[in-house]
């Protein structure tokens, strides 16, 4: 698992996809799609569509990663997850072929996806990629639309180490005539989409240009409006290619995407008082948005739980920390974990001071412990962290 493992569990190719998805008999084929990249806020923006989707009385499959508490949260239909017996069918009866043909993970969960958004005759699966675009093993669909939200430097040993070569990578979702909806540019990144666009005469609509009022959504945090944004442009597309979505259905869809997809780990508040909030941004780009946010909230003293996987750049995350909180380092449980020791070393380089604790647990319960009524803690660093918390 590329999630748990790290570099040695990536697969820079699609041959073994596009092999299993011939062996399943193509399911791929047999649904309608949308499929969403970018560096962040691709799975708000997933999880708010397919909310929109449902209120419009489709049958929506919903493909997301990483999860948080349980595998099957990755495969979704009307909001409900995969069922075990599902799963475990699929995988007895494929297993000769997923051993013979040495599947990753990642490989494995796409085709038993598919094949199960196949036999329970979805009409629309939204289909968020797992990283990059052009070599990501979702990039086997060919969609209604396509949605890249927008580009940050993360993963830059497997998409590049340039804003312009990261785009490049997400702009292979990209396909011949169909629309493509560009949440944010930035100059970098901007022509590399208009020029992929061209290439692929792909009509080509950009959010950011997009002067509709706000809309209300339970996805709390004013980054969302972005993400709300995006979506608001990319229904306003689907709507033009005969998809029956109302302004009801889009209004209670935005309002309702954690009720209808389950969604956790986006500004998600925990507690009140003590205010909790979890936020599951790792990058530069994530948590510089989420730090902004933080910085809107009143509260006495704030207290930040916090830990990194080990192959993650702290010199591009510590800075956007505030220096006058007080920090609970841990180590999230996973291989990939960074030692809370050295995140609390690395961090006082940065102005960040703290203790270390021996688990994320036992980190949030000193910081409850701590905390008086109107304290302000704040989870995150890693998807690890916070799904051991939610």
């Amino acid at each position: 698992m590329y999630q748990r493992v790290g570099q040695s569990a990536y697969k820079a190719d699609l041959s073994a996809t596009i092999n299993l998805a011939r062996y399943l008999n193509n399911p791929e084929k047999s649904f309608k799609s949308v499929h969403v990249a970018g560096t962040n806020g691709k799975g708000s923006t997933s999880h708010l569509l397919a909310s929109i989707y449902q209120e419009a009385g489709y049958k929506t499959g919903l493909y997301t990663s990483p999860h948080l508490k349980d595998f099957r949260e990755r495969i979704k239909i009307n909001g409900k997850m995969i069922p075990e017996q599902t799963v475990c069918e699929f995988v007895e009866k494929h297993k000769p072929y997923l051993e013979r043909n040495q599947l990753s993970f990642f490989e494995m969960t796409i085709g038993l996806a598919f094949d199960y958004f196949r036999s329970e005759k979805v009409d629309i699966v939204i289909i968020e990629t797992g990283m990059g675009g052009r070599l990501d093993s979702t990039n086997i669909v060919t969609p209604e639309i396509s949605i890249i939200t927008n580009i940050g430097l993360d993963h830059t040993q497997f998409l590049g180490n340039t804003l312009s070569q990261i785009a490049a990578e997400k702009a292979g979702i990209i396909k011949k005539e169909v629309p493509v909806i560009i949440g944010e540019t930035l100059p970098e990144t901007k022509p590399v989409f208009e020029r992929k666009a061209l290439e692929q005469n792909a009509p080509i609509a950009f959010a950011e240009k997009d002067d509709t009022p706000n809309y209300p959504s339970d996805l709390k945090g004013v980054y969302q409006q972005k993400n709300i944004r995006t979506v608001l442009t990319s229904i306003r597309v689907l709507q033009q290619n005969g998809w029956n979505i109302s302004e009801e259905n889009i209004q209670n869809g935005l309002l309702k995407s954690i009720e209808n997809t389950g969604l956790m780990g986006r500004w998600q508040i925990l507690n009140e008082n003590p205010k909790v909030v979890c936020d599951t941004a790792h990058n530069e780009v994530g948590l510089r948005i989420v730090m902004n946010q933080l910085k809107k909230e009143t509260y006495k003293q704030l207290h930040i739980v916090l830990g990194v996987v080990n192959d993650k750049n702290l010199a591009s995350i510590l800075p956007f920390f505030p220096k006058e909180a007080v920090y609970y380092f841990c180590k999230p449980d996973v291989p990939r974990g960074l030692d809370a020791s050295l995140l609390t070393v690395r961090a006082l380089e940065f102005g960040l001071k703290g203790e270390e604790y021996i688990s994320v647990q036992k980190a949030y319960k000193s910081a409850l412990a701590a905390a008086s009524y109107d304290d302000f803690i704040y989870i995150g660093g890693s998807t690890f962290v916070v799904a051991e918390v939610v």
